[in-house]
């Protein structure tokens, strides 16, 4: 088993996978808060057929790529980790905004779906609370499996996907039933500052795919050899650096162009990512008026 795709899957799957099994566990917390556990199978089956379309997705995606006779099938590559990396970008800053109010939005979701008497409308909302993870995830972890494949990393991507998002319901179940206190502020952060290295490891493979069918031109020379040291191919090399290549998209022979690309993303993303956050402030109560005596 290749490690560093075990890992990579894992983080994406645990990440992801906890992002939509809270979102279900609030919606069945309230449910069961106002007495109205009856529509658990309405929440379960709409999170169901979600989960469905988004493994469809990802099959779809990934049968697909390797199919394409070249150049065609490098610009296909090159465009899956160039969205999965936008994707996920998008995701972790929509987060970074809305973790502080996701809760009272599904709860008020929720409310309107009992007020309209639409058991549907709860399985809708469910749906789409999870496929939105859901179609994330799948792109995620289609552009990991396509740059992990030339190595035979693609089962370890999918087993620790599989894993992670295992862990993930757990956690969702004990969320429910309160046996713990997660932390969701910590685990967001950390957990993002992973994905952050990891999708700037996609889009600089991404990079290096179109300087091999020469779309791009520009810095193609290799700025340095560490494979003395510290090889990333999978024949001969050490598990170090195929752990790092799977994970954060390292090589011991970067392009000038694609060290860029990292460094840059990194730099900016990141410094972006952990910036404060700032709070909206709270307006004041208006006075209450004084009746004349």
């Amino acid at each position: 088993m290749d490690l560093g795709a075990f890992t990579s899957g894992l983080v994406t799957g645990l990440r992801e996978g906890v992002e939509a099994a809270l979102i279900v566990a609030i919606i069945c917390a309230y449910l069961a808060k106002t007495g109205n556990q009856r529509l658990f199978p309405r929440i379960f089956l709409g999170a169901g057929l979600a989960v469905a379309a988004s493994a469809v997705l990802g099959i779809a995606l990934f049968v697909t790529v390797g199919s394409f006779p070249e150049p065609y099938e490098q610009l296909f590559e090159a465009a899956t980790l160039i969205l999965a990396a936008g994707v996920v970008t998008w995701m972790l800053f929509w987060m970074r905004r809305q973790a502080g109010s996701v809760r009272g939005e599904l709860h008020a979701a929720v409310d309107r779906a009992l007020d309209d008497g639409s058991a549907n409308a709860l399985a809708a909302l469910a749906f789409v609370a999870v496929i939105r993870e859901g179609v994330e995830t799948s792109l995620f972890l289609v552009g990991q499996a396509a740059a992990a494949s030339a190595d035979g990393g693609a089962a370890s991507v999918l087993i620790g996907a599989v894993i992670g998002m295992g862990i993930a319901g757990v956690i969702g179940v004990g969320f429910y039933h309160g046996s713990r206190r997660v932390n969701l502020a910590t685990f967001f952060r950390w957990t993002g500052v992973a994905l952050v290295f990891i999708a700037a490891g996609l889009l600089s493979r991404a990079v290096h795919e179109l300087i091999e069918i020469g779309v791009i031109n520009v810095g193609t020379q290799t700025l340095f050899d560490v494979s003395a040291v510290m090889p990333h191919e999978a024949a001969g090399g050490s598990i170090l650096g195929q752990f790092l290549a799977a994970l954060f998209g390292y090589t011991s022979t970067p392009e000038v162009a694609t060290f860029v690309v990292w460094l840059t993303y990194v730099v900016v993303v990141l410094a972006l990512f952990l910036r404060p956050v700032k709070r909206r402030p709270i307006a004041a109560p208006a006075p209450t008026p004084v009746s004349p005596a």
